[in-house]
């Protein structure tokens, strides 16, 4: 098995918990719309936003404008900051080995798909967003997954191999396209599935890693 050196994160539905339902209604109350209109645009530019085609005032300019409606400044700026809030519940199991491994000196990035005006929201809210060793934010690369390209430079900002890297991601066809770039990668659908997984190849240790009551059940009598 080739060693892992470095552990890539991405942030929602991974780092993150799914979106926050009182978020999705001040986002339907502000902009009057119905769920499916809003569903559809939402998702229609989403992509854009995220690899930085769009910005996240022309985002949600644009899905306004699909819907049919128009959009105040100031309903913009509402909108981006619920909008961050909709991607903020943190699935701490996650962040907690994430932070088990920082300690322990494993080298950990992130991986997002993101908006540049969501990045600055969160950025803002966590301070523990930096205390990973690189963050490849998609919009600043105007790139996204599952462009093979955005794995490579991951990799790079870790100063890592990209076969020494393991890569965590919920969905399928990004955790394909890591493993197409040489990463090692695990799709992550529950965090009991998570760990199972892990243990199967063979790395306990990492999960473990940090882990001090881990330590004093292995350490020896004095």
């Amino acid at each position: 098995m080739v060693r892992v050196e470095a552990v890539l994160f991405d942030y929602g539905m991974v780092l993150s918990g799914p979106p926050d339902p009182a978020a999705w209604a001040r986002i339907r109350a502000i902009t009057g719309l119905e769920e499916a209109p809003l569903q559809r645009e939402y998702w229609a530019h989403r992509h854009d936003y995220d690899r930085g085609t769009l910005t996240g005032v022309d985002f949600w300019h644009k899905a306004a404008a699909g819907a049919g409606i128009v959009l105040s400044p100031a309903q913009v700026e509402e909108l981006i900051a619920a909008d961050t809030d909709l991607w903020s519940q943190i699935n701490q199991p996650m962040l907690d080995w994430a932070q088990r491994l920082q300690r322990a000196g494993v080298r950990t990035g992130i991986l997002s798909n993101i908006g540049d005006s969501m990045t600055e929201g969160l950025v803002k809210r966590y301070e523990w967003l930096a205390r990973f060793d690189h963050r490849t934010w998609s919009y600043a690369l105007k790139l996204a997954k599952p462009e093979l390209e955005i794995y490579r430079a991951a990799a790079e900002g870790l100063h890592t191999p990209v076969a020494n890297v393991l890569f965590i991601d919920d969905r399928a066809e990004n955790v394909a396209a890591a493993q197409a770039a040489g990463m090692q990668a695990i799709q992550y659908r529950d965090h009991a599935e998570f760990e199972r997984e892990m243990r199967g190849r063979g790395l306990e240790e990492l999960l473990e890693a940090g882990n001090e009551a881990a330590a004093s059940r292995t350490a020896p009598d004095q």
